[in-house]
């Protein structure tokens, strides 16, 4: 499996430098058999991340890495942008506060910084989460598309985490216009046991929700009784991110 990531990537190198070349210039280049070259070249082809013309045969980088060029690219600067302000909300607050954005359907959480108090919560950056009960996902669901919201939607299947988890579609929806009502979401204990999110939405210059933020501690602190002063906050510190990603309609 090492030897074949390695070859693969080994592939999408000189293919990157040479531009196009065809099965048997691969197999010469790399001194690899050609039944393992095609092998490979087949998988990377179904994935996208190259390309067979088939006049000539010969195989180019896919649609794919460029996608995934993008993505990266766009992370970094959403992360280079939202650092400082997110810093000075853990700052004012001491919570917990973490950056995610949409990967297919779920979140992904990119960055993240911790409160200092013995009792807190814990993220670590690449994880996924369901949309569905986390503010983070909420936050970024709810302010969708309605066309792209409902296709994801209703590919969703609901996992209970714990008793207040939303399971099913009606109330999602419900939850959902609640967010849009509010301006942020809420995870009330919907994920994880004894831990409260409150979230907001950050849009980029073409006004289109890109990522969402959440701060995230025990219950015994995000009471429902600070949940709204929680919610001002996240939104405030999500409106400064979308100002300075070049969103102007605040």
């Amino acid at each position: 499996m090492v030897n074949s990531v390695k070859r693969a990537f080994a592939i999408l190198t000189v293919l990157g430098i040479k531009g196009r070349m065809t099965l048997s210039q691969l197999c010469r280049e790399l001194k690899i058999p050609k039944s393992t070259a095609f092998s490979i070249l087949e998988t990377l082809e179904h994935e996208q991340a190259v390309a067979r013309e088939e006049e000539t045969g010969m195989y180019t980088l896919g649609i794919r890495l460029l996608e995934l060029g993008q993505e990266a690219q766009q992370n970094f600067e959403l992360r280079r942008v939202a650092s400082p302000v997110l810093q000075q909300l853990n700052r004012e607050i001491d919570e917990t506060v973490h950056l995610t954005v949409l990967d297919n359907d779920v979140v992904l959480y990119v960055d993240c910084y911790e409160s200092s108090k013995r009792l807190r919560t814990y993220s670590v950056i690449g994880i996924r989460a369901p949309l569905y009960c986390t503010a983070v996902g909420k936050a970024i669901l709810a302010f969708l598309d309605y066309d792209e919201q409902m296709r994801i939607i209703n590919r969703m299947q609901f996992q209970r985490f714990t008793p207040h988890t939303i399971t099913d579609r009606e109330a999602l929806l419900r939850n959902l216009e609640e967010v849009r009502r509010r301006g942020y979401s809420v995870d009330d204990i919907e994920h994880e046991e004894g831990v409260r999110c409150v979230g907001a939405p950050i849009y980029n210059n073409k006004g289109r929700v890109c990522a969402s933020l959440s701060i995230s501690g025990p219950a015994s602190r995000i009471t429902t009784e600070r949940i709204e002063d929680f919610g001002r906050k996240a939104i405030a510190t999500a409106q400064e991110i979308s100002r300075r990603l070049g969103y102007r309609r605040f």
